[in-house]
């Protein structure tokens, strides 16, 4: 088939466990054992003691049940891990912390990559190769010592090729774009076990694809990384009271678009669990974070730009100020211990003053629903310009990205999605083309994930996904 031809739909990425389970094959005795002789890490069945914990995930939420799981410590036990799965008609899933708000892998060869840890700086080229299994923490960290880092999320908790190849957005990306606007290469094994090196210069179109398409073209085992020269931020986050969020929300909706791409920035109406470890102010309360990250070297000037934001509101607590640059997670105090979350998102093309009064009266402070929080976050500058290298990354039509969040437990399983996607319905006629990848959160299927791209977008994939994967192995996740 060629790179111009439409495939048909492939299976979808959400299926109840019991449809799953009448796909998965059985295999001859003794060819696990075959594997295991394949690979350096180690190789569990369903049933095994150690498998619950080599598959466990981060956003609990989530419980996989694979047929097999490998843990791979190097690209050549990927390789052989998706070629014994074809070869056994197992379909294959990937995970590395876990943090993705994904479906079950029932059924699958689930390949974990949190052993792969090989990190190298190269201060000079501003660049880092980084292993399939390493958080952002660790780039960060190295790459401070030389005036560097990379475009990181809201954590640094999360892996850095997952989190990339769905885009990308942090609190540097108005000034420098997407995470994928910053990759020189890949390195990853295809459906048909091969480990190939893809770039500008070297297929050009599986890099294209891969830079945006999370996850449905193979497994990336390493990727090479732009870094930039930031070496400190002014930055932090400012909580004020519930009771001024119409007029914080309102003056941010005016503010946040007169600020320079040297600034990030985002505000939140937050409903604070009651647990022991925040601080009592904010103990078990409803509050407006507001997030605030100047990547300029006036402070000065960062200092008058927050300004207007500062006397908008009552301020409970917080801090903006001098920070290294792997001290971001301070800017958005994300969760750091495992939980079960619902998250999703939408991105806006504006955000006028009735955008602020629907997301007020689905998720303001006088509503009692269980959303832990709901986020608008100001994109524009570089996120909205192409990469010097063409990609697949959906999302650069957002004038604003929305995101809520809420606990996925039993007691609320049902209501936290409705009421979630309901608060995200109010803002429906504000709505961009676009979504990124990295907010669609939980999805019904393809149709779904493929709604996230412009059309043109979403059918080159679908040509390269034909050509590269024509069986489906790789569809799980956010499978096109």
């Amino acid at each position: 088939m060629s790179l111009t031809e439409k495939p048909e739909p492939l299976p979808s990425a959400v299926m109840s466990d019991a449809v799953l389970d009448t796909l998965v094959p059985s295999f001859p005795a003794g060819a696990v054992d075959e594997l295991r002789s394949q690979v350096h890490g180690p190789v569990y069945t369903a049933g095994d003691d150690g498998m619950a914990a080599e598959v466990a995930t981060w956003n609990v939420a989530i419980q996989h049940t694979p047929a097999v799981a490998v843990g791979a410590t190097c690209a050549e036990d990927v390789a052989a891990a998706v070629s014994w799965a074809v070869a056994h008609d197992l379909r294959v899933a990937v995970q590395a912390t876990g943090h993705g708000p994904v479906s079950n892998a029932a059924g699958s060869l689930m390949i974990t990559t949190r052993r792969m840890q090989g990190t190298s700086i190269d201060p000079d080229r501003r660049v880092a190769r980084v292993e399939a299994g390493v958080k952002w923490k660790k780039v960060l960290e190295a790459a401070a010592d030389h005036g560097l880092t990379g475009l990181c999320g809201s954590t640094s908790d999360v892996g850095v090729v997952g989190y990339t190849l769905g885009g990308g957005m942090g609190s540097l990306g108005r000034r420098f774009g997407f995470a994928a606007d910053h990759v020189q290469a890949v390195e990853i094994v295809t459906a048909d076990g091969r480990l190939r090196r893809a770039s500008a210069d070297s297929e050009p179109e599986l890099f294209w694809a891969v830079r945006g398409g999370k996850g449905n073209f193979g497994i990336v085992t390493a990727i090479e990384i732009d870094l930039v020269p930031v070496g400190s931020l002014y930055a932090g986050g400012i909580f004020f009271t519930a009771d001024d969020a119409p007029a914080l929300l309102h003056r941010f909706r005016q503010w946040a678009p007169t600020l320079p791409e040297e600034v990030g920035t985002s505000i939140a109406i937050m409903r604070m669990p009651p647990l022991e470890e925040l601080p009592p102010p904010l103990r078990g309360q409803t509050v407006v974070h507001l997030r605030y990250a100047y990547s300029g070297t006036d402070h000065a000037e960062a200092e008058k730009l927050l300004s207007p934001m500062k006397i908008a509101g009552t301020i409970v607590m917080g801090y903006v100020g001098p920070i290294r640059t792997d001290e971001m997670d301070s800017i958005h105090m994300d969760p750091v211990d495992p939980m079960p979350a619902w998250e999703k998102g939408l991105l806006l093309g504006e955000l006028p003053a009735e955008a602020v009064d629907a997301l007020l009266a689905a998720a303001g402070p006088q509503v009692e629903i269980p959303i832990i929080m709901a986020e608008i976050r100001l994109m524009g500058g570089a996120l909205a310009r192409p990469p010097k290298v063409p990609n697949a990354v959906a999302g650069r039509s957002g004038a604003f990205a929305v995101e809520v969040v809420g606990p996925a437990i039993p007691e609320l399983a049902h209501v936290v999605p409705m009421i979630g996607k309901g608060v995200l319905g109010a803002l429906a006629p504000w709505r961009a083309p676009e979504t990124m990848v990295n907010f669609l959160g939980e999805v019904t299927g393809p149709e779904e994930v493929a709604a996230a791209y412009l059309p043109e977008t979403i059918e080159r994939l679908r040509a390269i996904k034909a050509q590269l994967d024509p069986a489906g192995v790789f569809s799980f996740g956010y499978a096109i």
